[in-house]
Parts: structure tokens; C-alpha cells; sequence
């Protein structure tokens, strides 16, 4: 994973990835008991991954190594609209 950082020239940057990552996930968790926190997380998680869609097309990936991150923004962005219920 880390040469994917590299190859995307942004390896600086792959400790606060990954830290929001984290963040984004504990805050989906807790949005089971938080709707509210579930929500922002989702918009946070969704956030990160159009800027890593945006990033992939940038440095001319294929559709096959964007979709993954293409669902995983659909996903969260539906989260964040729809709520935890």
C-alpha cells in the first residue's frame, strides 16, 4: 500500500489518510448509537473518497482500479443523506 502512495505522489500524506480513515469509521460506528455522528463521518468518508476518485483519474488509472473507490463514495454519500434510522 505504501508504493500506491508513492505511484499517486502523494505519500506525504498517507499518516493523515489513514488517520481519517480511522476516524471515519469509528464515527460510522458510532452513528449507531449517534445518528448524527454516523452522518458526518459519512460525509467526511465520502469526501475523501471523491478526492480519491478525482486522484485516480488524475494519474490516468483505469475504470477497473476507480470503481472501488466510486462505490465506496456512493455508499457513504447515501449514508449521509439517508441517516442512521
Amino acid at each position: 500500500m505504501q508504493m500506491e502512495y508513492v505511484r499517486y505522489g502523494v505519500s506525504r500524506f498517507r499518516p493523515l489518510v489513514g488517520s481519517l480513515q480511522i476516524a471515519g469509521g469509528v464515527g460510522l460506528l458510532a452513528g449507531f448509537t449517534v445518528p448524527f455522528v454516523g452522518q458526518l463521518a459519512a460525509v467526511g468518508l465520502a469526501l475523501l473518497m471523491f478526492l480519491g476518485v478525482v486522484l485516480r483519474r488524475r494519474i490516468k488509472d483505469g475504470i477497473a482500479q476507480t470503481v472501488p473507490a466510486i462505490f465506496y463514495l456512493a455508499l457513504n454519500a447515501y449514508l449521509a443523506v439517508a441517516g442512521f434510522r
